[in-house]
């Protein structure tokens, strides 16, 4: 399967500890299998940091290491409770794994505010999910032990 990565910059070999500990699945590095959801974030990141590019780093991954015995992955299938409760979980940091890869949705930019709503209270459970399933969610590929993150080939990185 390929992986997209987006950044202002190529990532040839990704390292777990330049990323931040308050994101969805927690400190990791991420990658997505939508070229266009990457593009979209290199973008983001250019803007935030006024970089002078945005650059999608491609990998080929192994599907089957997602089932290999010797990684523990949790997968989310879709927004759920389960979900909803880890992403802010690890946003919080008071919610911590010792998985090897994380896999499901992306709370990103667009879903912030519902995601907030609910963890201020105003919005319950349920009706925070069912927002949420009214939004196009990409996917997204957390790795968070090295051993995993080796299994990463780069291919490629496209100037976007």
């Amino acid at each position: 399967m390929k992986l997209y990565h987006g950044s202002t910059v190529e990532v040839r070999k990704p390292v777990i500890s330049r990323g931040r500990p308050n994101t969805d699945f927690g400190k990791g590095f991420y990658a997505t299998t939508s070229f266009e959801q990457a593009e979209r974030w290199a973008h983001i990141r250019q803007q935030r940091s006024r970089a002078l590019k945005a650059v999608v780093s491609v990998y080929e991954f192994d599907e089957a290491l997602l089932d290999a015995p010797r990684f523990t992955v949790r997968r989310f299938n879709g927004v759920d409770a389960e979900w909803l409760h880890f992403i802010v979980g690890c946003r919080k940091q008071t919610l911590f794994h010792d998985f090897d890869m994380v896999m499901g949705p992306v709370a990103n930019d667009r879903l912030y505010l519902t995601i907030n709503m609910y963890e201020n209270g105003d919005l319950s459970e349920e009706a925070a999910i069912l927002q949420l399933k009214t939004y196009k969610l990409f996917d997204q590929l957390s790795f968070h032990k090295e051993a995993a993150l080796s299994t990463l080939r780069f291919v490629e990185a496209v100037e976007v």
